[in-house]
């Protein structure tokens, strides 16, 4: 699959790359990683990386203005991406060819041709045995860019290698990888440096959540409380971890108010859980999924649904 996606790179002059909508490190990593990846060994060709910008990625890259009429002829790649509806702009659909590299089950089978590992720690590690697939057959070369882009998507989604998604494989990568020039404390900063009132909302996540007897925990970060700390919604992302620290917990959710839903972001410690995230319209990894509620009472339901996960393990 790796030698088909190269030689569909080979065939246009013009690719553009999405990714999905609200971006981590390994959306944008993989996206952006792949970008630079094909400009250093195709430099007569046209490569963008499109979607809405993201101000707590921006240390990583920024993303190229593409008009509709730039994908006549065009080849869509999308990354990191499981399901059409999170692919992050539309307008994906009107390139002349479209390849999907995922590393997240494969629910929704969409594009001419697919590569998904769900092995990968990442959609980063992908990026980089491709480049290894073009190295050993067409001689490409890594980019410096590219290799401080797929160590940063490699850390995130691994959570620093703590997460048991990475491998053998995936330490291999890395060690590669930080052979390139680049600043990793700029990276970990990026990454993991977060502001006072992040901080304080992290206390009263760590002072407020609630745990049953069989370890399913949760808090509500409704937007009285994120106005009251000084907290943007998508600022919260960084904290979604914070839980997994506490001993006793099995799974755990939190629940973030926006303006249109509440944001549900699930993980656990053993328990499959994005098979009730695609209940809830979303999907993820078996131990780290998302999704979206309307009202607090559906929020309550999945409550309900973890504990009796948690209960029957």
């Amino acid at each position: 699959m790796k030698r088909q996606i190269i030689d569909t790179i080979e065939q246009y002059s013009t690719i553009i790359i999405h990714r999905h909508v609200r971006p981590d490190p390994d959306a944008f990593g993989s996206q952006v990683g792949l970008k630079k990846l094909i400009q250093a060994n195709y430099p007569n060709k046209n490569v963008y990386a499109t979607g809405s910008d993201d101000g707590q990625l921006s240390f990583m890259a920024g993303q190229d203005p593409v008009s509709d009429d730039m994908y006549e002829g065009a080849l869509v790649i999308v990354t990191d991406t499981a399901n059409t509806e999170r692919v992050d702009g539309q307008s994906y659909k009107k390139g002349s060819f479209l390849a999907k590299i995922d590393h997240h089950p494969n629910v929704d089978p969409y594009g001419d041709v697919l590569w998904i590992d769900t092995h990968a720690s990442s959609c980063s590690e992908m990026i980089y045995e491709l480049f290894a697939e073009g190295r050993d057959v067409k001689g490409w070369k890594l980019p410096d860019e590219s290799a401080r882009l797929l160590f940063a998507g490699i850390v995130g989604d691994t959570g620093r290698f703590m997460y048991p998604s990475a491998t053998g494989k995936t330490f291999e990568i890395a060690s590669e990888l930080i052979k390139y020039n680049f600043d990793r404390q700029q990276i970990f900063a990026g990454m993991y440096e977060v502001e006072r009132n992040l901080l304080h909302l992290q206390g009263y996540v760590y002072q407020n959540f609630t745990i049953d007897e069989n370890g399913a925990a949760f808090i509500k970060l409704k937007k009285t409380i994120l106005d009251e700390f000084d907290v943007k919604a998508e600022e919260t992302s960084s904290l979604v971890s914070s839980l997994g620290d506490v001993k006793g917990i099995s799974a755990w959710l939190i629940f973030v108010e926006e303006e249109d839903q509440i944001r549900v972001r699930l993980r656990s410690k053993g328990i499959v859980i994005n098979g009730l995230a695609a209940e809830y319209g979303g999907g993820g990894h078996p131990l780290a999924a998302g999704a979206s509620v309307r009202t607090w009472e559906e929020a309550d339901e999945v409550i309900q649904k973890v504990q009796k996960l948690c209960a029957r393990n």
